[in-house]
């Protein structure tokens, strides 16, 4: 999921977001509406927002085929594939889903190589945009899609699209990273507290345990979820200019401030009684599954919090548990002096200069497209001009909400902005780095010397 070599990250202020975040922790925690499942305040087969009345204008495309590829499978393509209909509907255009391995960049590559890629890609790093400019593969937007641009996003969000001043990507899917789900019955039979801190988590997940649930879950198998525990607790311990400075290689992984979030994550990982599965579980558990085992059994599952992003409702909606109800939300907790405020995103680029594909990406980068999949839930916009109420329920609007508060006041995900090579490769690089400290989480000098090896030929090719 990653690569690059210049960091896009945006501002370094970060008050507005933490804010935003509180204030997510105290309505979220309060008890939220529905979860998207009929009769919950959310349409759950029809395509929600479909029927709203259209905010952009977009040309006639009648016998144009399109393609799109993304890395998006299950849910996530099935509520795309909803926000594709409509722009065929109001177009006459033929849109193809074409599913793309991830790295997508190597799989474009292949595509380019062999004279035939995709109209659009969907590209969910930073550094993918950078390397797809540099590489002459990416067009940059059209009068119209960067009108919608910037009529309807944050000029973060807009940079993070740009490169050397050119907008090329719109960015339509965004996550917010800083999160921890947990399920309410275990924590009320447990007498668990919400944390604040990360001390506090640690005694609660020890509360947790005491009462006879595993306390956490890791989806290991799949290493991007690492990487996301270890930014979150460097962004927060380490402070936002060392996180700056860490995505661009300005510090070597061998820096103490990188010791220090590695012996504090260990203080996690080096308690096998406190993950589901031990070490060796969660190195065999994939995301998905880290999520579906916390939500599924009652008060007895597998384990009763898991950390990662607002798409994490997708896969509770796999589970018979509510969201608001039985799966509640706090904001992760603050490692150093704030909590941390991390997000991550996926940007619409064109690939070939053509009449749909400039429509196409006009679409996306529109309210109306947004508000599509905002109604399937398991989504989150960062189009500010999207109204809140297209979320099907309190928890998702008022995470959404958050972002949007944030304005340009955020840390885009670090590994993200990193080499692909390094950064967003399975096996190799950061992700093998940290699954080997989740199964030995005592070798932090190792750890670091592997991440820096692997960090300095990343940046160097």
């Amino acid at each position: 999921m990653r690569t690059t070599r210049t960091a896009r990250t945006a501002r370094t202020t970060r008050g507005s977001a933490v804010a935003a975040l509180a204030a997510l922790g105290a309505l979220t925690l309060a008890g939220c509406g529905g979860d998207g499942k009929d009769g919950d305040g959310g349409p759950a087969d029809a395509t929600p927002g479909a029927e709203s009345s259209a905010t952009v204008e977009l040309p006639k495309l009648d016998g144009q085929k399109i393609e799109v590829a993304a890395v998006w499978t299950g849910p996530e393509q099935e509520n795309f594939t909803k926000v594709l209909k409509e722009f065929e509907k109001r177009t006459g255009a033929t849109v193809t889903f074409v599913p793309a391995q991830d790295p997508i960049v190597n799989f474009l590559g292949t595509k380019i190589a062999g004279g035939s890629p995709p109209d659009v890609a969907m590209l969910p790093q930073v550094g993918a945009i950078k390397q797809a400019v540099d590489q002459k593969w990416a067009k940059p937007l059209g009068p119209e899609a960067k009108a919608q641009l910037a009529r309807n996003y944050a000029k973060g969000w807009q940079d993070l699209g740009s490169v050397d001043g050119t907008p090329y990507g719109v960015y339509f899917k965004a996550a917010n990273k800083s999160l921890v789900w947990y399920n309410n019955a275990v924590f009320e039979n447990a007498g668990a507290s919400v944390p604040k801190t990360w001390k506090d988590f640690l005694t609660t997940a020890e509360t947790i345990s005491a009462s006879g649930v595993t306390p956490v879950s890791v989806g290991g198998a799949d290493g991007w979820t690492l990487t996301d525990w270890f930014e979150n607790v460097y962004l927060s311990q380490a402070g936002p200019e060392k996180y700056d400075q860490l995505a661009r290689h300005e510090i070597k992984w061998t820096d103490p401030s990188v010791a220090q979030a590695l012996t504090t994550l260990g203080g996690l990982f080096g308690k096998p009684e406190l993950i589901a599965g031990g070490a060796n579980g969660a190195l065999q558990t994939e995301f998905p599954k880290s999520v579906t085992q916390t939500f599924t059994g009652g008060d007895q599952p597998k384990a009763a919090m898991v950390f990662e992003g607002d798409f994490v409702t997708v896969n509770i909606a796999q589970t018979e548990a509510k969201i608001g109800t039985d799966a509640k939300v706090f904001p992760f907790p603050a490692v150093g002096g704030q909590p941390p405020v991390v997000t991550g995103g996926d940007a619409a680029v064109a690939l070939k200069d053509t009449k749909g594909a400039q429509a196409l990406l006009t679409f996306l980068a529109s309210p109306d497209a947004a508000r599509i999949w905002a109604g399937a839930g398991g989504f989150i916009s960062p189009n500010k001009s999207l109204d809140a109420a297209a979320y099907p329920n309190d928890v998702q609007r008022d995470i959404a909400k958050a972002l949007i508060a944030a304005g340009d006041d955020f840390r885009f995900d670090m590994s993200d902005q990193m080499p692909q090579s390094f950064g967003g490769t399975p096996g190799k690089g950061e992700w093998k780095a940290l699954q080997d400290f989740l199964k030995n989480p005592e070798d932090v000098a190792g750890t670091q010397a592997r991440l820096e090896a692997d960090a300095a030929k990343a940046y160097k090719s």
